[in-house]
């Protein structure tokens, strides 16, 4: 099937639903409408309204009722229409999701999944365009996971609805419908706490992870023009994340560009520039550098380009590195 990210994620949750009757579906217009986005569209008609509920509009609320739902042996996946509107639900997936194994010492997990779109570049209105993932990434007892394409939507949110402890599943966007991709129905996971290598080169490292993925890879085209060869690493798994797989790649490369869209201060390629000064400095011939947005709330539509890491802001900050010593 060739699928946009949309449609891979219906068709997963589709799957995951008619595999096991314990993964039932909630949030705010999830039912009835199918999801702002139609992520969930049909799914009420195929599974019924005691496995597809819409909500009222209170994040905290849909937050607390995966916790003791996936507390009480079911597998809920709850939406959050836009990661704006995720703040309230943060007391629940840090005070209880995060901790709920740990607290009764093994006796009871937190199998949810908390999906929300995140991201900007649809140029949409205040709150509806954040990029927070690091705030959820320092939360010990939580996995942040975010696909970058259609085959890795699909199998990424299988293995988050099998996993037995919480998963915050963030979806960029901007390429829900912008990619298409061939995907395989087979009900196959893909692996969490792994990173994927979309391109292979020993000449520079560039890690990124969501939307992002699209510029470094555009990015990446243009240096293998100029006869740079990258490795691409797609992270997808923030937390816990792929020190391992990212090390060995600047280890080859000696040189890494780190691309993401959210700020720049406490940004989670802040992580990953420590994790690489602390484990790999004597692999670096130059600094690492970090390509992002912009310590500013995201600016509404007519300057949101600006905001946003592009290809060209990549490819300076590349040839800064490649030129360096």
């Amino acid at each position: 099937m060739t699928w946009t990210m949309v449609q891979a994620l219906n068709a997963a949750l589709a799957r995951a639903m008619a595999e096991d009757e314990r993964v039932v579906l909630l949030g705010e217009d999830v039912a009835v409408d199918g999801g702002v986005f139609r992520v969930t569209d049909g799914l009420l008609d195929r599974f019924g309204a005691e496995r597809v509920l819409d909500t009222p509009l209170a994040e905290a609320v849909i937050a607390g009722l995966s916790v003791g739902a996936a507390a009480q042996g079911l597998r809920p996946v709850a939406e959050i229409q836009f990661m704006g509107f995720i703040y309230p639900a943060i007391d629940q997936m840090v005070c209880h999701a995060s901790r709920l194994r740990w607290r009764t010492r093994g006796r009871l997990t937190c199998p949810m999944v908390l999906r929300a779109p995140y991201g900007g570049g649809i140029r949409a209105i205040e709150h509806h365009s954040e990029s927070t993932e690091a705030m959820f990434a320092h939360v010990p007892g939580l996995r942040v996971v975010i696909p970058s394409s259609p085959a890795r939507a699909y199998g990424l949110l299988l293995a988050a609805i099998r996993d037995p402890d919480p998963v915050v599943f963030l979806e960029p966007k901007r390429i829900y419908r912008a990619v298409r991709e061939e995907v395989a129905d087979d009900g196959a996971a893909a692996p969490l706490d792994t990173c994927f290598p979309l391109r292979e080169g020993g000449d520079l490292t560039l890690v990124t992870w969501g939307a992002m993925t699209v510029e470094t890879l555009a990015a990446a085209e243009t240096l293998a023009a100029e006869g740079v060869a990258s490795d691409v690493l797609d992270v997808a798994t923030l937390t816990p994340l792929d020190a391992a797989t990212i090390l060995a790649s600047v280890e080859k490369t000696g040189r890494c560009v780190i691309v993401h869209e959210a700020a720049l201060t406490a940004g989670f390629g802040a992580e990953i520039a420590a994790r690489i000064a602390e484990h790999g400095l004597l692999s670096l011939q130059a600094p690492v550098k970090r390509v992002t947005g912009y310590d500013t709330v995201m600016p509404l539509p007519r300057l949101e380009h600006l905001y946003m890491p592009s290809t060209e802001r990549i490819l300076t900050a590349a040839r800064e590195v490649l030129a360096f010593g």
